[in-house]
């Protein structure tokens, strides 16, 4: 299937070696020109602007906050000017509900079909076809969207028609995460504080009563106080949980504990932890608790 694609961070280049794998023919456009260059290997064919990356009709975008998908999709010469008529924008992206309510009626106030597909997963999964992929969109968008989607990863799962309902998956899954990140990041300062060996304990908790990989992966990352490189930094999750509660607000529902977690990524960025990973939140809960980093 030719189709472009526009953002090759961490996660955009994964997706897009996976489409290329797939058997996918890729246009791919950064505003970082070496990011793409480095995919032309793979079998990406190198764009420079974004109205080359729509000319097949489909373009998937994976940008990293609300502020680029306006930019990318609203600015001149952008998606919403470049695509077709009755072209399709796939956004992988993690956004706001209320902008991607936005995208989808402008995409069919100018006769093109708008589907949200946001993924859980980190880059390596995203590089070997292992994500999740969470869609909604119309039925026949969906159909076209599918052959893509199907290529990033095992698990595919529809929501409905109204592309945001994806949305509210995404940000409802990421405030789960970090709030598991949270809860460990506290429960190993305090038994390290009382002197027991948070290794061995993480070791006991992931063996018996807490053995989803959520657990593994981020409470070996704060046991090991290991936060570098990001798979998904503290600015990004800081974005997400703000977003759950813009969200959560418009919806008239209290959410408590994502008001904490979001107060603790505050916390986290101000001690200069932007651009680490949101496991970070273990190293924060260890100052607090006035222990020295884990060896």
């Amino acid at each position: 299937m030719d189709a472009g694609l526009i953002g090759l961070g961490q996660m955009g280049s994964g997706i897009a070696k996976s489409l290329l794998r797939g058997g996918h023919r890729l246009a791919v456009y950064n505003r970082t020109a070496e990011r793409a260059e480095a995919l032309r290997s793979e079998g990406a064919r190198v764009v420079s602007s974004i109205a080359e990356a729509c000319r097949s009709g489909v373009v998937l975008s994976m940008l990293a906050d609300d502020a680029a998908v306006e930019h990318v999709v609203y600015g001149e010469k952008g998606v919403l000017a470049s695509l077709p008529a009755g072209g399709l924008h796939i956004s992988v992206s993690t956004i706001s509900v209320a902008l991607s309510d936005r995208l989808a009626a402008d995409h069919a106030r100018a006769g093109q079909a708008y589907v949200a597909a946001p993924v859980f997963g980190r880059p390596e999964p995203a590089a070997s076809a292992g994500l999740i992929v969470v869609a909604a969109g119309a039925a026949r968008s969906m159909e076209r969207a599918k052959p893509l989607l199907a290529a990033m990863g095992p698990k595919l799962v529809v929501f409905g028609e109204k592309p945001s309902l994806a949305n509210v998956v995404k940000l409802a899954g990421n405030f789960l995460l970090s709030s598991v990140i949270e809860s460990l990041a506290e429960t190993y300062a305090f038994a390290r504080k009382c002197g027991v060996d948070a290794a061995v304990l993480h070791d006991f908790f992931t063996g018996t009563i807490f053995t989803a990989p959520v657990y593994k992966l981020y409470g070996g990352l704060i046991v090991e106080d290991r936060h570098e490189p990001a798979g998904f930094a503290a600015k990004l999750g800081c974005k997400d949980v703000r977003l759950v509660l813009q969200a959560a607000e418009s919806a008239a529902v209290p959410m408590p504990i994502a008001s904490v977690v979001h107060g603790r990524f505050v916390t986290a960025i101000a001690r200069g932890n932007a651009d680490k990973d949101w496991s970070v939140l273990g190293r924060v809960a260890a100052e607090d608790a006035g222990l020295t980093p884990a060896k």
